[in-house]
């Protein structure tokens, strides 16, 4: 085995463990999180990239003599396979998703009429249905769709705060990271409580996008947007499944949840807050982090490196 094939057949099998390592981490305490659920969902494929990139490949580089005769090990070369397997199927199923949304997209937009409304600069059309929908798709080159039956739904008012929360979506590049879900290469698409974590994330990205659009403190729009929500939840089937890198009115599901949290004249929950609040821990901890990279990096590589001289001497 030459040493370039040896090295890739070990990072890919150092890929499929660390991921499902951390796979197994996250579905044992994704249940109880409250906040950072995109991170957990998506913590098990940038952790084994991470580590494969970072750590791995130049441990390899730096102690793997050039010259030397490596043992065929059926193991190592299943846990290898297995990962590619995992990579490829993450990138078709990006891929597909992708596709499916830019033909929605062709199809909506194709006998579409351009709107303007004051204060949006995303182009918005108008499809002719009498179903109530509102959709953002795209992430490059966004654009909301509104239908016909959703302008007759609403009032004025409604189609504002409405048009307002899709540009919450837009801004929070909410497309994006459903596209980012939907083709994260990782074990943990098939433990249990993997499918709860995405909706749960997707009803907080409307939640967001809600107070967005409305302001803590503007209740004109808030209620409007409330009803607008009631209006449109009653007209329409179903959620569609997070399949498709779209976003939508009453995507994501809870709107009672919404409703309720849009009415309540308490305080509103305000995310300019949370991410201001206590800077110097964030930048105690950002030090510590460089401080642990700087000092332990070197040793770190030596120790991936005699763990995977270890795993290649005991796997069959």
């Amino acid at each position: 085995m030459t040493y370039l094939l040896h090295g890739a057949t070990l990072a890919l099998a150092w890929f499929v463990m660390v991921n499902a390592a951390m796979s197994a981490v996250v579905a044992c305490v994704a249940r109880r999180a409250r906040r950072s659920l995109l991170t957990l969902r998506l913590l098990p494929a940038t952790a084994s990239a991470a580590f494969v990139a970072g750590v791995f490949l130049p441990s390899f580089w730096w102690f793997e003599p050039r010259d030397f005769t490596e043992q065929f090990a059926l193991t190592l070369m299943v846990l290898a396979a297995a990962a590619a397997a995992m990579l490829a199927g993450a990138v078709v199923r990006g891929a597909m998703a992708w596709q499916h949304a830019a033909r929605r997209a062709r199809a909506w937009t194709a006998a579409a009429r351009a709107l303007r409304f004051d204060g949006i600069d995303v182009p918005i059309f108008r499809i002719d249905s009498s179903r109530p929908v509102m959709a953002l798709i795209g992430i490059l080159r966004p654009r909301l769709i509104v239908t016909r039956g959703l302008i007759e739904a609403l009032t004025g008012e409604e189609l504002a705060a409405s048009l307002a929360h899709e540009i919450g979506h837009h801004r929070a590049w909410d497309n994006l990271k459903r596209l980012t879900i939907l083709g994260a290469p990782d074990v943990l698409r098939w433990l249990p409580g993997t499918r709860r974590l995405e909706q749960r994330w997707a009803a907080a990205a409307e939640h967001r996008a809600d107070a967005s659009a409305t302001g803590a403190r503007d209740r004109s729009a808030r209620l409007a947007l409330a009803s607008a929500l009631v209006k449109v939840a009653r007209l329409m089937p179903a959620p569609a499944p997070f399949t498709e890198p779209i976003s939508t009115l009453v995507g994501g599901g809870a709107i009672a949840a919404r409703v309720h949290r849009l009415i309540d004249d308490g305080p509103q929950p305000s995310t300019e807050r949370r991410r201001q609040s206590r800077p110097w821990a964030r930048g105690a901890a950002a030090m510590a982090a460089l401080a642990a990279l700087v000092f332990g990096y070197a040793p770190l590589l030596a120790t991936v490196h005699r763990a995977t001289e270890i795993l290649v001497s005991t796997l069959p």
